[in-house]
């Protein structure tokens, strides 16, 4: 059995990006990661209060590292961590038996649970995405998953009546989801489908507004934006659990200020064709750790979309810095 359930995933599910060495963005590098800072930056997020690391999804470039790479930046997370703080560890692949290997590999090295995302190079049945679900779990049964519903990566989404039969897989504590804010009456068939079974995470920046209708169900979020600086998050989560819904809205809207420019003229759907270039440039200009180059082959995007991600990684610098000046006074 494993050591998680729904109940257990509270708080904030941080995303980790995978820091890069110079020469990165080049087809014949090897050994790409950067070590010395994923451990600056994954000890930093602990040390700050995050409560879940989650590895290896899109920003992540699960998709573009070798596994040598994964392992060697997923050995590093955990042995950084140590304990304090659960880590899921992405193992998404293109089938079944490498997702497998891949997450015993994981296992292994210390990793709590999966971040599990489905093969896309097919669009998966709902059959097939349970089965595929049931088989890392008859597998691998010890590790816990949180799921990754993500229509653009995985070609669809999620469905109410996939949700209802995941409950039946125990490993499945969590899902991380769109949100209401982009999802809509969606995340509420969703939330209503897992009856509490498996945690449904929204973005950071949707979170007051969901938690506030679902107070009870909605007890976390995941972010990426931490790896600009985690402070404007972790008020937002003290605020969201105290359930002070005056003092999440106030935060929620300057996060949302932050991260307006990050999607192009207002759209998330061209912001889903480069949004691992643009979040590196947000990144890289917030300051807060140094993300490197881009792998290959997502390493061309219109300037304009880079500006954008800069200008977000400005703005949420220097919210980080206020909330972080902030705490400290208090």
């Amino acid at each position: 059995m494993t050591r998680f359930s729904a109940h257990d995933i509270r708080g904030v599910v941080a995303i980790l990006p995978t820091p890069a060495l110079p020469g990165a963005d080049h087809w014949a590098a090897v050994d790409t990661v950067d070590l010395a800072e994923t451990e600056r930056l994954t000890n930093a997020l602990v040390e700050a209060g995050v409560d879940i690391i989650l590895t290896n999804g899109t920003f992540g470039e699960g998709a573009s590292l070798t596994l040598d790479e994964v392992l060697a930046f997923n050995d590093t997370v955990v042995r950084t961590v140590r304990g304090r703080v659960p880590v899921f560890a992405g193992a998404t692949t293109l089938n079944t038996r490498d997702t497998i290997d891949r997450g015993r590999r994981l296992a292994e090295l210390g990793a709590d649970g999966l971040f599990l995302g489905r093969p896309m190079w097919v669009a998966l049945d709902d059959t097939q995405i349970v089965d595929y679900h049931r088989a890392v779990a008859e597998a691998l049964p010890g590790l816990s998953q949180i799921a990754y519903d993500n229509p653009s990566a995985f070609k669809g989404k999620i469905s109410p009546e996939v949700y209802a039969q995941l409950t039946d897989i125990p490993q499945i504590v969590a899902a991380k989801h769109m949100g209401l804010g982009l999802m809509g009456d969606r995340f509420v068939t969703d939330l209503e489908a897992v009856a509490r079974r498996i945690r449904l995470l929204p973005v950071a920046e949707d979170w007051a507004t969901t938690a506030h209708r679902f107070p009870d169900e909605v007890v976390a979020c995941w972010s990426g934006d931490v790896a600009c600086g985690p402070a404007p998050v972790l008020r937002l989560r003290d605020a969201v659990l105290a359930r002070d819904w005056d003092e999440a809205a106030r935060i929620q809207a300057d996060i949302a200020h932050a991260l307006k420019p990050l999607f192009p003229d207002g759209s998330f759907e061209e912001f889903s064709k480069y949004n691992i270039q643009i979040d590196r440039a947000e990144f890289e200009a917030s300051g807060y750790f140094t993300p490197g180059p881009v792998r290959p082959p997502y390493t061309s995007c219109p300037e304009s979309h880079l500006e954008g991600g800069r200008e977000a990684g400005r703005r949420w610098a220097e919210l980080h810095r206020r909330y972080d000046e902030a705490g400290s006074a208090a």
